[in-house]
């Protein structure tokens, strides 16, 4: 078997997540970590999560996070509110300039792929499983942090490189 073709289709893969990454940047000024954070907040039943719930949510580490929230705050796309209760605690909120963004952008790469896969049955979906486990493993990248969500470009103030 010619491994050049496997190369290939991962290579199809990486670039299209690689154009849609850019494409939403330009069209819309975001990137797709913040489109994933404002996803988040308008899934959540006020529009609003702590900054941890955020943090488990995409499973990136607190200063990325932190990085994200920020921007989107200076963009007026989300706020933080102080808990009615409890000063030390602050809730992050999606603003309706934020919800008004989020009702623009198209359905991402990884929302399509997700209904895609949900429609596999449970056979297919674990040789896909399998497969990907095999493509981790020989590239030896278990241990690298990834969100569920497929997300490549990523504002180079967000990579928090841990040394």
């Amino acid at each position: 078997m010619d491994t050049t073709e496997i190369l290939i289709k991962i290579r199809k893969i990486v670039r299209s997540v690689d154009i849609e990454s850019k494409k939403i940047q330009k069209e819309y000024g975001v990137s797709i970590p913040q489109v994933l954070c404002l996803n988040f907040l308008h899934s959540t039943p006020s529009d609003q999560a702590t900054q941890q719930e955020i943090i488990t949510f995409l499973n990136l580490n607190s200063s990325t996070v932190s990085g994200i929230i920020n921007r989107l705050e200076k963009k007026g796309l989300l706020a933080r509110l102080p808990k009615s209760g409890d000063r030390r605690v602050v809730n992050i909120a999606l603003t309706s300039s934020g919800d008004k963004l989020l009702s623009t952008i198209p359905s991402l790469l990884h929302e399509q792929l997700s209904e895609k896969l949900q429609k596999l049955d449970e056979s297919e979906l674990k040789k896909v499983e399998d497969s990907l486990n095999t493509l981790v493993t020989l590239l030896d990248i278990e241990q690298i942090e990834a969100s569920p969500m497929i997300a490549l470009q990523i504002d180079t103030e967000e990579i928090d490189v841990e040394e």
